[in-house]
């Protein structure tokens, strides 16, 4: 329970980090990147995860790219559900989702099993 919780608060400082990196992905509080990283989440894990399911071809034909173009189409939808979370437009989604997937990936690492 504490690497989820651990998890889920890093990769809220990974979206605030990436609202101060990304121009047009802004979030304006702690509480709404919180709120934001665990939608992410059960986005990725929901809808995320049946998209890269029914286009696991396209995926293998366009060497992982849609994948980002999934991920970025999962931050547009949870921007429009969380209140202080504002992403405006593709390339801002498109640059986030990148870099938040960058930064996710060290976040794994730092909270991995031993």
């Amino acid at each position: 329970m504490g690497r989820l919780i651990a998890r889920w608060v890093l990769t809220a400082l990974c979206v605030l980090l990436v609202a101060h990196v990304v121009p047009g992905f802004d979030i304006h509080s702690f509480g709404s990147a919180l709120f934001a990283a665990l939608l992410i989440g059960l986005a990725n894990a929901t809808l995320g995860l049946l998209l890269k399911v029914i286009t696991f071809p396209l995926i293998i034909l366009t060497f992982g790219l849609l994948l980002l173009l999934i991920n970025a189409a999962m931050l547009e939808l949870v921007s429009w559900f969380v209140p202080g979370f504002e992403v405006h437009g593709f390339w801002p989604a498109f640059w986030g989702a990148l870099l938040l997937s960058i930064l996710n990936i060290g976040v794994k690492w730092v909270v991995r099993k031993d």
